[in-house]
């Protein structure tokens, strides 16, 4: 499907958006875990988060929709049921990952794991060493990629060293851990931390130190978990978008409401501040840790920009939202460059290459390197046509290209939105009225 973004005159408004899609996987999944019923409002109800209630329910997980909040009833930490085919994990990388954690420890069950052909391509190396290391045990196509096979078993703890900085590996191998005596896992940055916050709520033996240079966070064994209502923010990294769109959009003024300000998910923020966007925010300070989720209104205005550099510490801090930042480089003065982002080339498109030949065809003057992008600003985009590849992300990033540039962007594969926020092109209409 394709949709055509024309340039808009400003937008204005108030506007909540949608649930955090990071946030709804994970409590979906520590819900399932729990040993009593676990209530979560503002659950995000998009294609991938759906695959997660529907790998849940395959595990034995009693899910139900009751009015604006979703209930789930599992069975326990380690009661589950062994599913009698496949578990789809859809487009869904967060469930590839972090469920094969929880799968690992149950004993004498086999659970294999598939998806579509973009998540066929994703590697799972980075969840199955360290697995391996604890004991557990996983046959992959080509030694690394889905449709892989987990067989459930005793696992031991380790103290494991992220070669590369992942939440997802990293809550993959603290759930894992929730059955041994100790594990602890080291990060070579932050990372995002919404994993750590549920299993602490939950009452799981969880510790943490480092959080302003290299992260350690330990785990032991927990008979139960036990999880208090879940409210999930709405989702930072959808708001992104629309806070591109009011900055870049002439006589926007816009206040996002509810939004999740974790400071391991708020370095967008930050990078739009050295550009010069006028964003008003009161976020989480850097290195604190909470087991509550912290949430803010965001003000945006329409503002001038300046280049800036993101470097490789950044980049965990706002590895969805990089490709904006490229978006915002062709409209702003000088030069924005981007390091150390090769994790991009590893998502539903290779992110890097898509985004930089995406925004070319759109007058953009921009290249791609091996771990990120060089942008020279140029006032703005002709606009034309662009190809979403099946990512969502980058069927946004061509809406918000479309209301900012000169002629509009017609979005080639619009539905990729649905994985993560299907009233995309509604919520701009309400807010360009």
């Amino acid at each position: 499907m394709n949709t055509r973004f024309a340039p808009l005159q400003k937008l204005r408004g108030r506007l909540r958006p949608p649930g955090d899609k990071s946030i709804s996987h994970r409590a979906a999944l520590v819900g399932a875990m729990a040993s009593t019923p676990v209530r979560i409002r503002n659950y995000l109800d998009a294609a991938d988060t759906g695959a997660t209630l529907a790998a849940v329910r395959q595990l034995g997980a009693i899910v139900q929709w009751r009015e604006a909040e979703l209930v789930i009833r599992g069975g326990g930490l380690r009661n589950v049921q062994a599913p009698a085919g496949t578990i789809d994990v859809g487009n869904a990388g967060t469930l590839m990952r972090l469920l094969p954690g929880w799968l690992s420890f149950q004993q004498g069950c086999t659970f294999t794991l598939d998806g579509d052909e973009s998540i066929r391509r994703r590697p799972i190396d980075r969840i199955a060493t360290p697995l391996a290391l604890m004991g557990a045990s996983i046959e992959a196509r080509e030694g690394r990629y889905p449709p892989f096979t987990i067989h459930g078993g005793g696992l031991r703890g380790i103290e494991y060293q992220l070669p590369v900085a992942s939440a997802q590996v990293k809550s993959c191998v603290l759930l894992a851990g929730l059955t041994t005596e100790s594990t602890t896992v080291i990060e070579p940055v932050p990372t995002r931390d919404h994993t750590e916050r549920l299993l602490a709520r939950a009452g799981a033996p969880i510790r943490r130190g480092g959080l302003d240079g290299a992260p350690r966070t330990t785990v032991g064994n927990a008979e139960e978990l036990d999880l208090e209502p879940v409210d999930v923010p709405a989702d930072l990294s959808s708001a992104a978008f629309l806070i591109a769109a009011g900055v870049l959009v002439p006589g926007s003024r816009l206040l996002l409401e509810g939004v999740g300000v974790n400071w391991t998910r708020a370095g967008f923020l930050r990078i739009l501040e050295r550009m010069g966007a006028i964003v008003l925010v009161d976020s989480e300070p850097q290195g604190s840790f909470a087991a509550q989720e912290p949430i803010a209104e965001i003000d945006v205005s329409h503002c001038a920009l300046q280049g800036t550099e993101v470097g490789p510490d950044e980049v965990p801090l706002a590895i969805d939202e990089l490709p904006l930042v490229a978006l915002l480089g062709c409209f702003a003065e000088g030069e924005t460059i981007v390091r150390g982002a090769q994790e991009l080339r590893l998502k539903e498109s290779d992110r890097i290459a898509a985004v930089a030949g995406g925004l070319r065809t759109l007058g953009g003057d921009i290249e791609d390197t091996p771990d990120g992008f060089v942008v020279r600003g140029t006032g703005g985009l002709a606009g034309g046509r662009l190809d979403a590849r099946g990512d969502h992300r980058l069927a946004l990033l061509g809406a918000v290209a479309g209301v900012a540039s000169r002629d509009g962007v017609e979005v080639v594969g619009w539905e990729a939105v649905s994985i993560s926020y299907p009233s995309f092109a509604e919520d701009l209409r309400r807010l360009a009225a």
